[in-house]
């Protein structure tokens, strides 16, 4: 049984599971440990370019508008490959290959591979993707010890928050910062496991486009910015399009210090790992009181009040 990943989520599972041996042929924006030992079949023509918000915007409109992929295949790689099963995704067309242009790169191999969407729009549908890759793999066991192991560090926030009797935090995370969009699918899920309410986010739904002014009469008492695809480091250098905004200073979240920069790995790469060490990180964020952040995710997680001032 050979398997390849048209997902970085799909990938990470795998190797959680310890289910690498069955893979091989990944996609370029795989977790560093498979792109250190496996073949990139899946390419993107902004591959190893930097943009900014605005930028990467614009170029995914105008790709979607005349009805292009900025992802293509490596066919004879692929070919080479001739995996049994393909998993891919049809969540988002801008953050990775679809199943439709998996397909069209598909159709034209000597071998047919079956083809599994993994499409989950909540914090539970993430969990039962793990299921369905170990069961394609014929390791179905190993899911379930992987979910029980991830459900219990879950239960362990859940139950504090309860037994402290902890309110809920009015919060917002972000998933783009121009335009702003407000988070979406699993995000708040994840925010309500770790003690925290967006009212203004979309469960099991996609992201949405979120003007200022709402933001400003929600008035967050948190707000965590996680742009898709961006690192802290990368956030912080387009930081003004956020502290350059009218009424930015009055917001409950700046005032009280609550302003957080997130690596998007632990909300927008759904692997059921990341997102439950988004959980935790993200009740160390709302309820410091009880919580703080795990030392294997202090690199991923800067407070905004607490770098260089001409940062802030």
């Amino acid at each position: 049984m050979i398997a390849s990943s048209f997902l970085p989520a799909a990938t990470q599972m795998i190797y959680d599971m310890g289910l690498q041996p069955y893979l091989e042929g990944i996609t370029f924006e795989c977790p560093p440990q498979a792109l250190a030992e496996k073949q990139k079949v899946v390419r993107c023509v902004l591959e190893g370019k930097s943009y900014s918000s605005v930028e990467i915007d614009r170029i995914f409109s105008a790709s979607k508008a005349q009805g292009k992929s900025l992802y293509y295949v490596d066919e004879p790689l692929l070919q080479s490959i001739a995996p049994d099963i393909i998993f891919t995704q049809d969540v988002c067309e801008v953050c990775q290959i679809d199943t439709v242009c998996t397909a069209a790169a598909v159709a034209r191999l000597p071998k047919q591979p079956q083809l599994i969407s993994l499409s989950p729009n909540t914090l539970d549908d993430v969990f039962h993707s793990a299921i369905t890759i170990a069961s394609a793999l014929s390791r179905e066991e190993k899911a379930y010890a992987y979910c029980s192991s991830l459900q219990k560090r879950i239960d362990a926030v859940t139950d504090r928050l309860r037994a402290h009797r902890s309110p809920l935090k009015r919060v917002m995370v972000l998933e783009w910062m121009e335009p702003l969009y407000n988070c979406g699918h699993w995000i708040p899920y994840q925010v309500a496991q770790a003690g925290g309410v967006d009212m203004l986010s979309n469960p099991g739904g996609d992201s949405i486009v979120t003007p200022w002014e709402k933001i400003l009469k929600y008035n967050p008492e948190v707000l965590v910015m996680a742009p898709c695809g961006f690192t802290t480091q990368s956030t912080l250098e387009e930081l003004s399009l956020m502290t350059s905004r009218t009424g930015w200073n009055e917001l409950r979240a700046v005032q009280n210090q609550a302003v957080y920069l997130a690596d998007y790995d632990l909300f927008t790469q759904p692997s059921a790992g990341t997102l439950t060490d988004g959980i935790e990180m993200l009740a160390a964020l709302f309820h410091p009181e009880l919580f703080t952040v795990p030392d294997h995710l202090q690199h991923k997680c800067q407070s905004l009040f607490q770098m260089q001032p001409h940062h802030v």
